[in-house]
C-alpha cells in the first residue's frame, strides 16, 4: 500500500499541474490558485495509502526538493508567479512534511493533519481567488497586503472546516455546553488574523501550523 500510495500521489500531482495548464489560460494567478487548491486534497491520498510515517514523508520531501529548483529556476513554470516575491510554494510542501512527521509520525494519527492542510489549500487559496473577483477595500499588516472579502473567505472557510472537526470528534463536549461556536469562530479569528500578516508566501506555513496547534490544544 506504501509503495502503491507514492505512485498514486505523484499520479495526481502530475494531474493537477496538468489542469493548471488549462486554467493558465485564465491568467497565471488562476493556475497558481489551481494547483494550490487542489494539491490540498493529497492529504486524502496520505491517509488512505500511507501507514508508515517515512513513505508519507518521501512525498512532500521530494517536492521540498523541486519546488526550490523550479523557483530558482522556473522548472514548473504554471505554479510559479512571473514576479517572484517569495517561497510560498517551497513553504507549502514544507508545511505538508511537517505537517506527516506529527500525524503519521508523532502522534501516529493520520487525519490530525486534514484539517490544518485543507485550511491553507482552500481557505488561502480561494480567500486569494474571491480577494480579486469581489472588488473591496484592501488592508496592509506587517507588510502584507489583503483585501476584506478575501479575508472574509479565508474566515468563513476556516470557521466551516473548524466547525466540522469540532462537531465529528467533539460533538458532545461542544454542542451540549454550547461553546462549539463560540470556540470555532475564536479560532477561525486567529487563523485569518495570521494569514493576513504573513507575507511573502509565509502563510503557507504559518496558517496549517497555526491552525493544527490549535487543535492540539483542544485535544
Amino acid at each position: 500500500m506504501n509503495w502503491l500510495g507514492i505512485l498514486v500521489s505523484y499520479l495526481y500531482i502530475a494531474l493537477v499541474i496538468a489542469g493548471g495548464k488549462i486554467f493558465e489560460k485564465r491568467g497565471k494567478e488562476a493556475s497558481r490558485k489551481f494547483i494550490h487548491i487542489m494539491l490540498g486534497n493529497w492529504w486524502f491520498i496520505a491517509m488512505y495509502y500511507f501507514t508508515n510515517v517515512w513513505f508519507a514523508m518521501f512525498v512532500p520531501i521530494t517536492f521540498v526538493i523541486i519546488n526550490y529548483l523550479s523557483y530558482k529556476k522556473g522548472i514548473i513554470k504554471v505554479m510559479e508567479r512571473e514576479k517572484q516575491d517569495g517561497l510560498g510554494t517551497v513553504y507549502y510542501a514544507l508545511s505538508l512534511l511537517i505537517l506527516v512527521i506529527i500525524s503519521f509520525g508523532i502522534f501516529n494519527k493520520p487525519s490530525l493533519g486534514l484539517i490544518p492542510c485543507l485550511v491553507m489549500a482552500y481557505g488561502d487559496g480561494l480567500a486569494a481567488v474571491i480577494g480579486k473577483i469581489i472588488k473591496s477595500k484592501k488592508y496592509t499588516a506587517f507588510g502584507s497586503t489583503k483585501s476584506i472579502a478575501g479575508s472574509l473567505t479565508m474566515f468563513i472557510i476556516a470557521t466551516l472546516l473548524i466547525g466540522g472537526y469540532l462537531a465529528f470528534t467533539h460533538k458532545m463536549v461542544f454542542w451540549g455546553t454550547g461553546r462549539w461556536p463560540l470556540i470555532t469562530m475564536m479560532m477561525a479569528y486567529v487563523i485569518t488574523s495570521v494569514e493576513a500578516i504573513s507575507a511573502k508566501g509565509t502563510d503557507n506555513i504559518t496558517v496549517p501550523l497555526g491552525t493544527l496547534i490549535m487543535l492540539l490544544l483542544i485535544q
